[in-house]
């Protein structure tokens, strides 16, 4: 299992059982077993880690996996016509096939955020040849695109979303061909199963770019790419054990530039005549430092320092600092935020350097809708026997962004690695790419499908899942 660079005992107060549900059922949750295994895009596009979905330990989150809505009086959340049910597993079981050379294409052409044109003619082609209305560069992004289907008038629209931007230099080492794969087939089993049994409802597929830095997501948020769902799904892939999968949160993150100006002079003859915009940078990287010995242990700070043009014998006139602040929710990333940029201040006093501190990429932390999340587990249990954890990831996704926006679930399910290779590595690109990990992400599909049709079809179930998204937020 991967571990990523912050291992921590995950004890956040915030959005407690107690505070924010009414009632709490105790969960005996066993540990997985040990597995080896802004609005407009940014000109300066900055990868540094936004999702890791390594599990970081034994967190648990008792709310996340509730009791049952009190309106049931079903045995499970699962009951749901048995044809409807083999409507969509054998619609899957159909385009599995399809879905592998799907997978296998992305994979084959990994492309960087707000570059996936590949994937998205590729992706809306496939879309197009099953039925689905398609648009193409949707919302003025370049490689962001929308596919959906209708059946009769009237019933609840289902969102569902597609990533498909690969990391620089390891291709898809977060697996986002199996997340583009998954998020076809659920809109396309639960197409199958509305136009089968007649059932009113419409299902939407976004094709989202740049969750690896650049917000897709977010910029599709602010502009209204989500307001006619009224549920949201999808699924991620992660080093952990076979038929596993986590509903946990992850935190907020807030990306900061800083670029610092001074003045170049000989080094040599008169560098006092110089102000040392790499001494800026360098005492902005050293209060940082300092400044980690008083912050909490789920809070990260983490970046890297850049030039242009640097030689040893002229003081540099320009350095730029790009760094992430993570914390447990987005008004603790906030407070985090504005501790570090007095950091960057303080060391452009110092030199005398001017500066410029610019906000990127805000993802907010992942609320998990309890009611779904428990139906998921049902049929990922019942139907696919997967074990659903309640346990929390250091990751950061912009997912998270729409999470608080509408009721939603962002399922991590575990497909086989090597040792030491967990997301964002060379090996977890390869293990992507395995016959082992497309049929994991098939039972996760599967079962995200069941789960969307479910909530077309049960208006109790809606409403206790409306309910739970208000308790939550």
């Amino acid at each position: 299992m991967s571990e990523s660079a912050g291992c921590f005992d995950f004890l956040r107060g915030r959005r407690s059982a107690n505070e924010k549900d009414e009632a709490v059922v105790s969960l005996e949750v066993q540990q997985p077993p040990p597995h080896h295994g802004g609005s407009e895009v940014p000109a300066d596009p900055c990868f540094l880690s936004s999702c890791d979905f390594g599990i970081i330990g034994d967190h648990r989150s008792p709310a996340l996996l509730d009791a049952p809505p009190l309106y049931s009086q079903y045995d499970t959340l699962t009951l749901l016509d048995p044809a409807v049910i083999k409507t969509v597993e054998t619609s899957l079981d159909s385009l599995n096939r399809s879905l592998r050379k799907l997978s296998l294409a992305i994979h084959d052409h990994p492309e960087i955020q707000f570059e996936e044109r590949f994937a998205h003619d590729t992706l809306t082609a496939f879309m197009a040849s099953h039925g689905f209305e398609v648009t193409k560069h949707y919302l003025g992004l370049e490689t962001a695109w929308k596919a959906e289907f209708t059946q009769g008038k009237g019933g609840r629209v289902v969102g569902v979303n597609s990533e498909m931007d690969a990391l620089p230099g390891i291709g898809h080492g977060c697996g986002h061909n199996l997340i583009a794969i998954s998020g076809v087939g659920v809109a396309l089993a639960i197409k199958v199963a509305l136009q089968a049994h007649n059932i009113p409802a419409k299902v939407v597929l976004l094709g989202t770019p740049a969750e690896e830095g650049g917000g897709g997501k977010a910029i599709l948020l602010q502009r209204g790419g989500y307001k006619e769902m009224d549920i949201c799904l999808m699924s991620h892939p992660a080093a952990m054990p076979p038929r596993t999968a986590t509903i946990g949160t992850s935190l907020a993150k807030q990306d900061i530039t800083v670029k610092y100006l001074g003045h170049a002079a000989h080094a040599g003859v008169a560098p006092w005549e110089g102000k040392n915009a790499l001494d800026a940078a360098f005492l902005a990287y050293a209060n940082i430092s300092a400044l980690r010995q008083q912050i909490k242990p789920e809070e990260r700070v983490h970046g890297i320092m850049e030039g242009k043009n640097w030689a040893p014998n002229v003081i540099p006139d320009n350095a730029k600092l790009r760094f992430i602040t993570r914390a447990p929710t987005r008004d603790d990333v906030v407070r985090l935020r504005d501790r570090v940029i007095a950091c960057f201040d303080a060391a452009a006093l110092a030199t005398g350097c001017r500066h410029h501190v610019k906000l990127d990429d805000a993802y907010d932390d992942l609320i998990q809708n309890s009611v779904l999340g428990r139906t998921f587990a049902s049929f990922y249990k019942e139907r696919y026997k997967g074990d659903t954890y309640p346990i929390d990831f250091s990751a950061s996704t912009d997912f998270g962004n729409v999470t608080y926006e509408i009721p939603a679930l962002h399922p991590a399910y575990g497909i086989p690695t090597q040792p030491g290779g967990g997301n964002h590595t060379k090996q977890f690109t390869r293990s992507a790419r395995t016959e082992e990990a497309h049929e994991a992400t098939i039972l996760v599909t599967k079962a995200l499908a069941l789960t969307g049709v479910k909530v077309i079809k049960d208006d109790g179930l809606f409403e206790e899942i409306k309910k739970a998204f208000t308790r939550q937020i």
